[in-house]
C-alpha cells in the first residue's frame, strides 16, 4: 500500500495566527487516490526541525508533502531544509528564475534580488511550474521516496496539487485505487455505548470503522479502499446496513447533514411550525435554529412558562426551551408538542465551556426523537 505523510510548515500555524487548511485538503486528496496517510505534523520555519521531520517521514512513508515555506524571505527554510533531508545541496535553476520573472512581469513589476532564492531547489530535483503565484514547486526523489513540496498559499496548493501532483503520484506509484468514506453522525448514546455496540467492526481491515466523539453528537466513520467508486460503495452498504441495525434511531444522518437541519426538515415535512427558548447558551440555539429567544436566567418553572407564552403567542405547533446552570453544569429542557408537555433534566460531567453545545445537541436530538415518535 502507498504510504504517506504530510509536513505543514510556518510557525504563525504554530502561534494559532492562521488556520491550517491543506492538510485537511491534502489529506482528502490522499483519500481519494488510494493513498495511506500515516501522519500529519506541523513545523516552525526551523531548517534542522524541518530536516529532521522529512528524514524521519521518508523512513515511514513512501509520499511526503510539505506545504510552506518556499517564499523568497530568509524565513522561509524548506528548500534548505529538504537538502539536507536528502544530503544534496541547492542549486540555482534558470529555468525556475525564469518562471519568477514571468509571473511577476505580469503585475509590471522588475523580481527584487532576494526572490532569487525561489529559483533554488535541491540538487537535482524536479522543477515544478507555479503558475497562479511567484514560488516555483518541486519534487526530490530517491528510490523509494518522493518528497513534494508545495506553496503554504492555499489557492496555490491546491492549484499545484491538481495540475501536477496527482498526475505525477499516478504514474510514479502506479496508484489505482480509491478510498471512500461514509460517515454516520449520532445522537442518544456516548462513545462507550457506541463502541460495546459495534465493537467487532471496529476490528475489521477493509472497510475500516472508527469514532469520533464530539460535544453531545458521536461519528461512525466506515472507509473502504477498492479498484473503482462503485466497489466502494457497495462495501461500505454492507458494514452500513450492520451499524445502523444495531444503532437504529440514534443514526440521524450522514456525511454533511447537520443535527439541527434533520430535525428541522423533520418539522417541516409534517407542515409544523417550531418556536424556541434558550437561556445561559450564549445564543447558539438562536443561530441554529429560526424564531428561537434568548431570555436569561431562567430556572425550571419560568422556563416552562415561557414557553407555554411563546407558542401561544406565535402558534406553533411545537415549542422547545433548553436553559443550562453553570453552577451544577446541568440543563433543563421542555417541549411542548400537541400530545403535551415533557420536561428533562440531565447533569453534564465534561468542560464547562462545552456545556451550552452539549445541551443544545442533546435537546435538539431530544426534539428529534419526539417527533419521530409523533408519527
Amino acid at each position: 500500500m502507498t504510504s504517506a505523510e504530510i509536513i505543514t510548515i510556518g510557525t504563525e500555524i504554530l502561534l494559532g495566527e492562521i488556520v491550517d487548511t491543506n492538510t485537511r485538503y491534502i489529506a482528502r486528496t490522499l483519500r481519494s487516490m488510494g493513498v495511506d496517510l500515516y501522519r500529519t505534523i506541523t513545523i516552525g520555519d526551523n531548517t534542522d526541525r524541518i530536516a529532521s521531520a522529512i528524514h524521519n517521514s521518508m523512513e515511514r512513508a513512501d509520499i511526503v508533502i510539505t506545504t510552506g515555506g518556499l517564499g523568497p524571505t530568509v524565513d522561509d527554510p524548506t528548500r534548505e531544509a529538504v537538502a539536507q533531508a536528502v544530503g544534496v545541496e541547492t542549486e540555482f535553476r534558470e529555468d525556475l528564475w525564469q518562471q519568477v520573472v514571468e509571473t511577476i512581469g505580469r503585475y509590471g513589476r522588475t523580481p527584487s534580488e532576494n526572490q532569487k532564492r525561489q529559483a533554488y531547489v535541491p540538487k537535482g530535483a524536479i522543477g515544478i511550474k507555479n503558475p497562479v503565484g511567484t514560488a516555483p514547486c518541486f519534487i526530490v526523489e530517491t528510490n523509494r521516496n518522493a518528497v513534494i513540496s508545495l506553496p503554504g498559499v492555499p489557492s496555490e496548493m491546491e492549484h499545484v496539487l491538481h495540475e501536477s501532483m496527482i498526475p505525477y503520484l499516478q504514474k510514479r506509484f502506479n496508484l489505482n485505487e480509491i478510498i471512500k468514506v461514509r460517515v454516520l453522525h449520532c445522537a442518544g448514546l456516548g462513545e462507550g455505548m457506541i463502541d460495546e455496540k459495534i465493537a467487532d467492526l471496529e476490528k475489521l481491515s477493509n472497510p475500516t470503522v472508527g469514532l469520533a466523539a464530539h460535544t453531545g453528537v458521536v461519528d461512525v466513520r466506515i472507509a473502504a479502499k477498492a479498484k473503482n467508486e462503485n466497489e466502494a460503495n457497495a462495501m461500505i452498504a454492507v458494514i452500513e446496513a450492520q451499524v445502523r441495525e444495531r444503532l437504529g434511531k440514534i443514526v440521524f444522518g450522514v456525511d454533511e447533514d447537520k443535527l439541527e437541519e434533520v430535525t428541522l426538515d423533520l418539522i417541516a415535512k409534517r407542515g409544523w411550525s417550531l418556536t424556541a427558548i434558550e437561556s445561559g447558551l450564549d445564543g447558539i440555539l438562536a443561530r441554529k435554529i429560526p424564531h428561537t429567544a434568548s431570555l436569561p436566567n431562567l430556572d425550571p418553572d419560568q422556563l416552562l412558562e415561557a414557553l407555554r407564552t411563546a407558542r401561544t403567542d406565535s402558534k406553533a405547533d411545537i415549542a422547545l426551551g433548553v436553559s443550562v446552570y453553570a453552577e451544577d453544569r446541568s440543563a433543563e429542557m421542555s417541549m411542548i408538542t400537541p400530545r403535551g408537555e415533557k420536561t428533562h433534566r440531565i447533569t453534564y460531567g465534561g468542560p464547562p465551556r462545552s456545556l451550552p453545545k452539549w445541551a443544545m445537541n442533546l435537546a435538539l436530538n431530544w426534539l428529534r426523537m419526539t417527533i419521530e415518535e409523533l408519527d
